[in-house]
């Protein structure tokens, strides 16, 4: 888990051509649309953002738009994975610390163990937790209130979600691959950032080979 920094090379270099804002953003016209009338209605009520379930294939943007959804919001974000909350414990620790209207993202969703999903419903639903202490005939269940937050859930395979856990989400985007056209714009808006020459060819040409996907044609450009 992190709120921010951490990561090899290859990740801090990823995120330093990341968008910041939605205005920045390339391609995925229909996701940016959506989430920009969703992100003004929470800001107008004063409210955190519903929960937003972001899905499509690897690369295209899904940790970006929990990035920018946070920066929109002008809140926190916490970054974990599936794999590595193991126990309902490691789940309350994160969920005791947001403060309000932050943004936990949590990559590769589906892979969150069922005991863990579970405890995460009242936390969705009721922005409360329910924990047990003592055993046995002594055991009594106690109710945690949260601070409001808005869980991002990032999936590569939406249809390993349970129906409970998917239905929780009150926004969901797919991310589709991009087009030539718009890959060339993101290779040309990462080599301005990265001080790099390339010529409209040679950016074309590395939106080709990127299999519509960003995170390749940005790692073709380095």
């Amino acid at each position: 888990m992190r709120r921010d920094g951490g990561g090899g090379d290859d990740e801090q270099f990823i995120r330093s051509l990341r968008p910041a804002r939605l205005d920045e953003c390339i391609g995925q016209a229909r996701v940016v649309s959506g989430l920009r009338i969703s992100l003004q209605a929470a800001r107008e009520r004063g409210e955190a953002l519903d929960h937003v379930l972001l899905h499509g294939p690897p690369g295209l943007g899904k940790t970006t738009f929990a990035n920018v959804i946070a920066a929109e919001m002008g809140t926190g974000i916490v970054t974990t994975s599936g794999p590595a909350v193991e126990r309902g414990g490691d789940l309350m620790g994160i969920l005791t610390n947001l403060s309000r209207g932050d943004i936990l993202f949590i990559d590769e969703i589906h892979r969150l163990p069922r005991a863990v999903e579970e405890f995460l419903y009242p936390a969705m639903e009721d922005f409360c937790v329910n924990f047990t202490i003592e055993k046995g005939a002594d055991a009594r269940t106690l109710r945690y209130a949260l601070k409001p937050f808005t869980l991002v859930g990032a999936t590569t395979r939406a249809g390993l979600l349970s129906s409970p856990l998917r239905e929780r989400f009150g926004i969901a985007h797919h991310l589709d691959f991009y087009p030539v056209d718009e890959l060339t714009r993101v290779v040309a808006r990462s080599a301005s950032i990265l001080a790099v020459d390339v010529t409209e060819e040679g950016a074309v040409e590395i939106a080709r080979r990127a299999r519509g996907t960003p995170r390749i044609a940005n790692r073709l450009l380095r």
